[in-house]
């Protein structure tokens, strides 16, 4: 049950389509709502399993040939993801039901996108065999691809999901890369072996090569610096895609991926210096251009990006308790804790804040800031809860982003004490750069809500006049708003059943049960802190800085947009798909079937002759070699004959014979060497193309021959002698030795034990390379069916024209 949970939602997709015809009357999202409240359900009583530090596997073999199966692994780690994934995803599809109209949109399309999205996710955060995690990962890039561009009639959609999927794929490549270097050093595809393992694994002569490959997977897709620029283009996205995909799921993906392989990568400085350090600059990059963004939306996007930011570079902090001798005591054991502490906090207050911009989009018929303002007496109920959001996003009280804020803040102070990997000289930079990003983050906070519900109303310029939204559109950011203020007066709790599990499980060098994470969350430590001190400099610093936003905002754009990221990535895609492939392809795509002969067989021959020379392969013996008697002579001077005879004749019937008379020879030689089946097989396939050639020679037209003389080229005559030499040294070498054992005496064998046929032609051909012969007989009924209709395409073109006279 545990591995067909994760597909529940994948099959209920299966089922929409008839929903989607057959009850018209009720919007199909009433139907959905009942996958995820099923599985939120399921998975919530493994919590206090997860509390206990017990695990749940569960596995489905799924190529057992190549040790390839579905492992659903749950500890604390993975029941939190799948909770979020669930429980976030029910007030989704709940907000969707009312923002989506069911007689404008194609909602059976809709629903199968997220229902496949959400069984992608569950399976990400569920596998514990990396090639099954690398397989649902993917499938969250091709479903966010379907999901941002689901209104693909317009440009934009288009654009942002193209984008999306180019980066996070390019990202899950390098991964995937890095997933068999890992399985290789450590001789196993399962997580829970890899880390067992990571001693081992550390020593490894390819362990960096591999952190750099997971971490490049991780960063794209959770939009960390450079590759960020997916994230503000996918903003095209319906909101309540928008709400689930970018505040819970999958930018958390990659957050879920650091934080998994933290105990196997932990003791590299790289990890550290790359997790940390880039997660700091994706802070402070993502909270400075918030604020320069018009788009209700884009804001969101650019804050999404700072968050995550946070969050990952709390995990590369907390990495540095690995190498801590006073493991009970250090300070870095705050960085794991807050990293998952803010992960939740940031899925609530960011999944109200995407649903209220949707709200306002909705009712107003624009996202534009500067056509906003003064919406806060007409929408009361959306500016309460975007107040909550934005308060929490901020790091004010009483509100769970704040708790979380202040542990961050605590985190990178802490950086300072740890006196390896240069950390004693750059540690310095870490709180600075945290508290800038914070008051950017304090900024474009205040600007998202202020600006759009406060000051003068611009009736004139909204497409729509606002008023509030249904009450049913309000539901889901109005709960999500309630767990942002419950949370900050119950944070213990939310630890005990949630954090503590998720901590112990990403830092195992730690604690050997959540019992042991002695934390305790607490707004107020009964004096003042540094961090208290920081937080009212944000404060007043963030302050002045909105209130002061008009004159300082048009700072933005003295940089030249040219030399941004997106223009650089525009510049790369153009390339690729238009300007720079058509001239290399305009370069041998000539025409001429004599150049893409020579290309050919240049790159053969010299692949295959550097082969044998540089592996040492070339060997010449003659050993064992069997006499060669005057039929084998005679039989060689006819095939030479046949040959000139095909290539010289004046005529095709000639031409046709010369050609029988080469493979009728070639079937002479198969009953010289004993091999009668092959003989056999020749004496029909020649038959047959000799007697198919006489057949349509007469429709074809006439050979002629045009004198015309043509220049000795010496590159043709060195391809045509480096060929010959080609087939000559490899059939020398293949004689005279083997590098590797032949397959042959497999062969001989299994042929009757394994494959039950006594024939080893046939059962190689039918079982050995069964798949190998299927295709080859596909391939040639699609030449036929392609045959077949050009055939009756011409045949009724000259209907049509004889009709026509």
């Amino acid at each position: 049950m545990q591995v067909l949970a994760i597909f529940i939602p994948i099959i209920a997709a299966l089922l929409l389509p008839l929903l989607f015809k057959k009850v018209r009357a009720i919007h199909t999202g009433w139907f959905v709502l009942l996958v995820p409240l099923a599985l939120l359900g399921y998975y919530i009583p493994f919590v206090k399993m997860t509390m206990n530090g017990d695990t749940a596997i569960s596995t489905f073999e799924w190529i057992p040939s190549l040790n390839i199966s579905f492992t659903s692994y749950l500890d604390g780690l993975s029941i939190l993801f799948s909770i979020l994934i669930t429980g976030i995803g029910s007030l989704v599809v709940l907000y969707s039901i009312f923002y989506l109209d069911k007689t404008k949109e194609q909602l059976h399309n809709f629903y199968i996108y997220l229902l496949m999205f959400m069984t992608a996710m569950l399976g990400v955060v569920q596998s514990d065999h990396v090639i099954t995690l690398y397989l649902f990962w993917e499938l969250t890039s091709i479903s966010s691809f379907l999901l941002i561009g689901y209104w693909f009639n317009r440009d934009k959609s288009r654009f942002g999901a193209l984008k999306s999927m180019m980066i996070t794929v390019a990202g899950g490549l390098m991964m995937l890369g890095g997933f068999v270097l890992l399985s290789i050093m450590g001789d196993s595809f399962s997580i829970r072996e890899l880390i067992a393992n990571a001693s081992h694994i550390a020593n490894h002569e390819y362990f960096t090569l591999a952190l750099v490959l997971i971490l490049l997977g991780a960063f794209t897709k959770s939009a960390q610096f450079p590759f960020y620029i997916w994230l503000p283009d996918a903003m095209e996205a319906p909101t309540p895609v928008s709400a689930y995909l970018h505040s819970a799921t999958m930018v958390k993906a990659g957050i879920y991926l650091v934080a998994r392989f933290t105990p196997i990568f932990a003791v590299s400085e790289v990890w550290i210096w790359l997790v940390a350090g880039i997660g700091l600059l994706t802070l402070f990059w993502g909270s400075l251009f918030g604020a320069k963004q018009t788009d209700l939306k884009g804001i969101l996007a650019f804050s999404t990006v700072s968050q995550l930011g946070l969050i990952m570079s709390l995990l590369g902090v907390s990495a540095m308790a690995f190498h801590v001798e006073d493991a009970a005591s250090n300070v870095f054991k705050y960085a794991g804790f807050a990293a998952i502490f803010h992960l939740i906090n940031h899925a609530t207050f960011k999944g109200s804040l995407f649903m209220i911009a949707g709200i306002v989009d909705h009712e107003t018929g624009t996202r534009d800031i500067r056509k906003l303002g003064g919406l806060m007496s007409l929408m009361p109920v959306s500016f309460t809860v975007a107040l909550i959001g934005s308060f929490s996003m901020a790091g004010l009280p009483p509100f769970n982003g704040f708790l979380s804020k202040e542990m961050f803040l605590t985190a990178m102070l802490s950086v300072q004490e740890f006196n390896l990997f240069n950390f004693e000289t750059f540690g310095v930079l870490f709180p600075i750069i945290a508290w800038i990003a914070s008051v950017f983050t304090f900024v474009y906070s205040f600007y998202f809500v202020f600006k759009t519900f406060t000051g003068k109303l611009q009736l004139e310029k909204l497409p729509k006049k606002p008023h509030e939204a249904p009450v049913g559109m309000l539901v889901s950011p109005v709960i999500l708003a309630s767990f942002v203020v419950a949370i900050f007066f119950i944070p213990n709790i939310i630890g005990v059943y949630f954090v503590k599990p998720a901590v112990a499980a990403i830092q195992p060098f730690l604690y050997t049960s959540p019992n042991q994470v002695n934390i305790e969350v607490q707004a107020w430590h009964g004096h003042i802190t540094t961090e208290l001190l920081m937080t009212i400099g944000v404060v007043i610093v963030g302050l002045l800085l909105f209130v002061s936003l008009a004159k300082w905002q048009k700072a933005y754009y003295v940089w030249p947009n040219k030399l941004s990221l997106n223009s650089l990535y525009d510049f790369i895609l153009d390339f690729v798909l238009e300007e720079g492939v058509e001239n290399f392809s305009n370069l041998y795509m000539t025409g001429s079937i004599r150049k893409y002969l020579t290309y050919m067989f240049a790159a053969i021959t010299t692949i295959v002759i550097s082969t044998l020379f540089i592996t040492d392969a070339f060997v010449v013996s003659f050993e064992n070699v069997s006499p060669i008697a005057i039929y084998d002579i005679t039989l060689i001077i006819v095939l030479v004959i046949g040959t000139l005879t095909t290539l010289f004749a004046k005529s095709r019937i000639t031409a046709i014979v010369g050609l029988g008379a080469v493979g009728y020879t070639v079937a002479l030689f198969f009953v010289i060497f004993n091999a009668p089946d092959l003989a056999l097989t020749q004496l029909v396939i020649e038959t047959i193309s000799v007697a198919l050639f006489l057949m349509v020679f007469y429709h074809l037209p006439k050979l002629e021959r045009v004198e015309e003389r043509m220049r000795f080229q010496i590159g043709r005559a060195i391809i045509s002698i480096a060929v010959g030499a080609m087939v000559t040294l490899l059939a020398l070498s293949a004689h005279s030795q083997k590098l590797i054992a032949s397959i042959s005496e497999y062969y001989k064998e299994t042929v009757y034990s394994l494959a039950g046929g006594g024939n080893i032609v046939n059962v190689i051909l039918v079982d050995y390379r069964g798949f190998d012969t299927l295709f080859e007989i596909a391939v040639l009924g699609i030449a036929g069916m392609g045959i077949y209709a050009m055939i009756k395409l011409r045949l009724s073109r000259k209907e049509k024209a004889n009709e026509n006279q």
